[in-house]
């Protein structure tokens, strides 16, 4: 009944953009939809300066279509194809391109770049993303657009350059907006600010407790945006902690096994409890998926999948050239982005060279790079990474010496980063490698 409500909702909205003289297409394909997008940044690039920052769409009727193309884009996403949503943002920044700024051109804009981003575009269309907020300076925008801007701007296209913690922190800010205007953006906020706090390493136990929060509010308000995102993510977070034990929930999650998100989880979960074939095929197939719309760092799923490659060359349980791929491109990707944000990256890009050095036995340099990875990780914050980076130097100093007491002092590091993160499974598993070493020594 309420998918039906938001299909009539859709066609009204098409309906009357089409008398006001535009064309909403029944379907668009991948295809055409990249291609929209890269005529409408070509357009920007021809029209953009400082002039055009200035300049405000006069023509009220514009401001209309405008309108009308920001609610329908929000409806194609729930009852159309994101290909659609695409579509018509790609038109309505286009009218602004044309026209001039009006009140909706900021949250459109910084949609487009949400989907536009990439490793090799990412420092420009950030630029294109900073003049976007510089407008908000110029309009009375309201809190229903204010969540939405901050979901698009701090949830999908920030984190390249500015620290995760930060992303987060507005995140919080644009659910509050979102919360108190009414708009349904306000929990897509909040989708981000769990899936930021995965990411970041923030504390399992307070994130589980925030997810409640926002799992209850959805049923307050009889919502079901984001429900199953925020289960899904809800699933990880337990699993990480106590493999679902105490804090598990017994609630079904209806989603798609194919979906981006769903293989994320699948993926990560997989990775931080040690199962690598398993973390593998759920990473292979979440890089089969088209860059559009890709709702997880994408430069994230390299660096886990990276690492998982790693360890599964150490194991040597076979043929190497595809997992040898994935490290080379896991590694370059993590250069470019440590160049746009050491803050988020440049611990990552030491753990995989140092976990590279260790296979091609070039030890002072593995050790050296070790110890980059844990400082950098600490000083950012990360401290599910910088434990992760200890657990990584204990392993490589207990497999040139069962006995060594540098892999046990950096087995205990772990531990308590990993009880400081809230992971009883990790806690558990390091110290199995401690109690072991422990054992042989005595």
């Amino acid at each position: 009944q309420a998918q039906g409500k938001v299909a009539d909702a859709y066609d009204t909205c098409s309906f009357v953009l089409l008398q006001l003289g535009e064309n909403i297409p029944d379907s668009v394909t991948p295809e055409a939809a990249t291609t929209v997008i890269d005529e409408t940044l070509k357009m920007y690039e021809e029209v953009y300066n400082d002039d055009w920052l200035e300049r405000k769409m006069e023509d009220e009727t514009l401001r209309i279509v405008v309108k009308f193309y920001s609610a329908i884009i929000f409806l194609a996403f729930l009852c159309r194809s994101r290909y659609t949503a695409i579509f018509l943002i790609c038109k309505a920044v286009q009218l602004s391109l044309r026209n001039g700024a009006c009140v909706y051109t900021p949250l459109s804009l910084l949609q487009l770049i949400g989907f536009a981003i990439e490793d090799k575009n990412a420092a420009n269309l950030y630029h294109i993303a900073k003049n976007a907020l510089s407008l908000l300076e110029r309009f009375d925008v309201g809190g229903d657009q204010i969540s939405g801007i901050f979901m698009n701007f701090y949830g999908r296209i920030a984190w390249n350059f500015e620290p995760f913690q930060v992303c987060g922190d507005n995140l919080r800010r644009g659910f509050e907006s979102g919360l108190s205007s009414g708009s349904n953006f306000g929990f897509n906020c909040a989708f981000h600010v769990i899936k930021t706090g995965i990411i970041s390493g923030e504390n399992l136990v307070a994130l589980l407790k925030e997810i409640d929060y926002y799992l209850h509010l959805l049923k307050t308000y009889k919502s079901e945006l984001m429900r199953n995102a925020l289960l899904i993510s809800r699933e990880t977070v337990s699993a990480l902690i106590d493999k679902g034990g105490v804090t598990g929930i017994e609630v079904k999650v209806v989603s798609n096994s194919g979906q981006e998100p769903v293989l994320f989880h699948q993926a990560f979960r997989a990775f931080w409890s040690g199962y690598t074939v398993r973390c593998h095929h759920f990473f292979e197939k979440c890089s089969q998926l088209s860059g559009l719309y890709v709702q997880f760092n994408p430069i994230l799923l390299k660096f886990y999948h990276g690492l998982n490659s790693l360890d599964i060359l150490k194991q040597k349980k076979s043929h190497t050239t595809r997992y040898k791929e994935v490290v080379r491109d896991a590694i370059s990707a993590m250069k470019d982005a440590a160049a746009n944000s050491d803050w988020n990256f440049t611990n990552k890009l030491r753990l995989l060279e140092a976990e590279q050095k260790s296979l091609t036995k070039h030890h002072q340099r593995a050790i050296d790079l070790y110890k980059a990875s844990i400082e950098s990780a600490r000083r950012s914050g990360f401290i599910h990474e910088q434990g992760l980076a200890c657990e990584k130097a204990g392993f490589y100093y207990k497999d040139k010496n069962s006995v060594s007491e540098k892999a046990l002092e950096y087995f205990k590091q772990a531990r308590e980063c990993y009880e400081e993160w809230g992971s009883r499974v990790k806690v558990d598993l390091v110290q199995k490698e401690i109690d072991d070493i422990s054992s042989k020594e005595s």
